[in-house]
């Protein structure tokens, strides 16, 4: 029997699986697929690395590393929701969550003195940022928006905000000294293992990293971020804000970029409190109030310290003296430097472009902004999406074309950087990256306080990568553009490979063509508002940014997005969209049991994954896909997804739609009697008892709802939540058991 894998994630995707999951179960069973459940959330997670003080099985399994395993077989069919790539603030309440439950797990240690305190250290480490997709993701993206999704969006275009030709929203980026500046990059002749230290101005060598073995054909590259040019452009950024009388914004991705982001969003807090931390820097910093945890996290350590009410007062005298700040939550005063998990780029500037250029003030206002991206390797192409909503206006979703994304991830492709080859300088001296030869392959002259990076992408997903964009290319019929700047040390090296591996394929009659990302913008937007698709070919920062810049300019959010990984060993990975309003829903559900998170993601990825399923041996699968894609656009067209507001159709409602669609869609079709005529009295008793159905999951709505935790839900009281009709409860449920 096929089995599919349905990945228990996080915050509105997780709620959202103890209402959806049953349903599928219930479908899928009776077609012969097996539907099984395996817990990456970051709870799950956290669990798993301590299986010798958590006693029981179903919380010490590592699932992570179970499907790390499987990704890599064949067989593989995993449905991947989205998942917290948490903060160090959110990993440290994800702890706190868990002792309170009753968990004997340890405190994070922030300054570890002990073996013991540094291996807890590292193990709650590896929880943090983008810990699951490079496990998962042995296969490079395949991201588009579904033709019934844009004909639907198309008939009922999403709001937009109005542009005004003298906007003063704009970006503001390193023109120096930064990621992109700095960066070497090399292709490795052959298989090696290299070292990466550190040499001080005195002679003495640390050794920032042993033992790290590439491949022939690797590409390797090393960068690093000036510290002193970083607060040079920072103090810039925040005085031209104020003299511009725009909103100060920084966009920085502090979840998955786990190491360097974080220490950015610290410059960005002390550059805004520059004379805060001139008057207070010493007792600040002692005490690790450094802003690399946010504003808030030094509000709330400002009690522990004799002078915290003096620091209060200079604090609340910089706020009132700088530049007014871009809000996350106005009325709770939440400043966009408060969290550094709550402003994500890739998230933070579509919407922010998609809402006239604007961010939300103190007063609840919509303000024009400078939006900070300090690194200036991609912040270009938002530059060009604004200057051409300022000269052109906002997009027409009712026409415009659509920008499907195939990008490069595959086995850890690490255009980030943030992961274990990522470093705060210590002391001034050189970096170097050296061979086991003892040769120096890349080396830096680096400051104390400089963040040093080292990524590596290997030949096998580059060839992979090139394949897919020709298949996508052959398929789809669409212009495709390769988006690679060849003034840059890393795209140079791909821009080679690209060439000679599209000399492999058959690419008569297809426009494929490389660009670097401001210009290859500049080439699809034009495109866009022709009505025109153009398939963006990227790394894996752009595949990030380009698979929520686009849909959501073009459908309302990206969550729509069908998100296929075929993996490289012949499975596949089918991801369901983004997360990044997901916190903002489970807020709403526990105050008035109202989750408005869509599913679509979930329904789409849902369809390919059956079909994946037919083509591992059972053809009833493809019939429920089928089905299942006509019911999702049923679901689109009746007007069942869910509403923001209370008392209206929520994500629960949405789930019950689908199955009624579903369960009729499978009744009519003719390919499988069988089938049919199991869901014919399914269908009839789901719509008999449609009215009764809608009344039930609407009456919790308008009180609060108590799900007993937000990392760690208690199973039974979400359930409760999220399965709040009896009637749809006892057919779905009585499915199964015939099953």
């Amino acid at each position: 029997m096929a089995t599919i894998i349905w990945t228990r994630t996080d915050e509105a995707p997780l709620l959202a699986t103890y209402s959806l999951l049953p349903i599928v179960t219930a479908f899928a069973t009776n077609a012969g697929v097996n539907v099984e459940a395996r817990d990456i959330s970051v709870a799950g997670r956290i669990l798993s690395l301590f299986p010798e003080r958590v006693k029981d099985d179903k919380y010490a399994h590592d699932a992570l590393a179970e499907l790390g395993d499987l990704a890599n077989r064949p067989e593989a069919n995993i449905i991947k929701l989205p998942n917290i790539s948490a903060s160090l603030v959110q990993l440290k309440k994800a702890i706190a969550e868990l002792q309170a439950k009753g968990f004997e797990l340890p405190d994070y240690p922030d300054n570890p003195t002990t073996a013991e305190e540094h291996d807890i250290r590292a193990r709650y480490d590896s929880v943090k940022g983008s810990a699951v997709n490079p496990v998962l993701r042995q296969g490079n993206s395949d991201r588009r928006a579904p033709e019934a999704v844009k004909n639907y969006t198309r008939k009922h275009p999403h709001s937009m905000g109005e542009w005004s030709s003298d906007s003063k929203t704009n970006v503001v980026t390193m023109q120096s000294g930064d990621f992109r500046d700095n960066e070497q990059s090399v292709i490795m002749p052959a298989d090696d293992t290299l070292r990466i230290e550190l040499v001080k101005a005195d002679g003495s060598v640390d050794v920032l990293r042993e033992a790290l073995p590439v491949l022939a054909g690797e590409v390797v590259d090393a960068t690093f971020m000036s510290a002193k040019a970083l607060d040079e452009f920072l103090l810039k950024a925040v005085a031209r804000a104020k003299e511009e009388g725009v909103l100060f914004s920084a966009h920085l991705k502090a979840t998955m970029m786990k190491v360097s982001d974080p220490i950015m969003f610290g410059h960005v807090v002390r550059a805004y409190f520059h004379d805060v931390f001139e008057a207070h820097g010493e007792e600040l910093l002692a005490a690790g109030l450094n802003g690399e945890n946010g504003l808030g996290a030094i509000l709330d350590g400002l009690s522990q310290l004799d002078n915290g009410e003096e620091i209060r007062a200079a604090i609340d005298k910089a706020l009132a003296d700088g530049p007014d700040l871009a809000m996350v939550n106005s009325a709770k005063g939440i400043t966009n430097l408060h969290v550094p998990s709550d402003v994500i780029v890739d998230a933070s500037m579509p919407a922010m472009i998609r809402t006239s250029g604007h961010m939300w003030n103190a007063e609840d206002q919509e303000q024009d902004t400078l939006a900070t991206i300090p690194d200036s390797s991609y912040a270009g192409i938002y530059q060009v999406v604004i200057d051409d909503c300022r000269k052109n206006g906002a997009f027409d979703p009712t026409t415009m074309g659509t920008v499907p994304n195939v990008g490069l991830m595959a086995q850890k492709a690490e255009e980030y950087g943030s992961h274990n080859k990522t470093f705060k300088i210590p002391a001034d001296g050189t970096v170097r990256m050296v061979n086991s030869a003892g040769e120096t392959l890349m080396e830096h002259e680096v400051e104390t306080g400089d963040i040093w990076r080292a990524c590596q992408t290997k030949d096998a997903p580059i060839r992979d990568w090139v394949r897919l964009a020709v298949s996508r290319a052959r398929k789809s019929g669409m212009k495709t553009i390769f988006w690679l700047d060849e003034s840059r040390a890393h795209d140079r090296n791909l821009i080679g490979l690209v060439n000679k591996y599209l000399g492999e394929h058959d690419t008569d009659g297809l426009d494929i063509s490389i660009a670097s990302p401001v210009e290859a913008t500049k080439i699809t937007v034009e495109r866009l508002r022709q009505g025109k698709d153009t398939i963006s070919v990227t790394g894996n920062v752009l595949r990030d940014y380009n698979t929520d810049l686009f849909p959501i300019l073009e459908l309302g959010t990206s969550a729509k997005m069908l998100s296929i990984v075929p993996l490289m060993a012949g499975g596949g990975l089918f991801e369901t969209g983004a997360g990044g309003s997901a916190p903002k829903h489970v807020q709403q559900l526990e105050a008035e049991n109202h989750l408005r998170w869509d599913s679509l993601g979930e329904f789409l990825a849902l369809a390919e994954s059956l079909r994946l399923a037919a083509d591992q041996g059972n053809p009833k699968a493809d019939v429920l896909a089928d089905a299942l894609d006509k019911a999702t656009e049923e679901v689109l067209i009746q007007g069942h997804s869910p509403s923001r507001k209370v008392g209206e159709i929520d994500n629960r409602g949405s789930h019950f739609y689908l199955a009624l669609h579903w369960a009729e869609e499978l009744a009519k079709q003719t390919q499988d009697a069988e089938l049919a005529q199991y869901f014919a009295p399914v269908a009839q008793k789901l719509r008999e008892n449609e009215e009764k159905i809608a009344t039930e999951l609407l009456a919790p709505q308008g009180s609060a709802g108590d799900i007993g935790g937000y990392y760690l839900p208690d199973d039974v009281k979400a359930f409760k939540v999220m399965r709040p009709s009896a009637t749809l409860n006892e057919i779905i449920d009585s499915m199964v058991a015939r099953g």
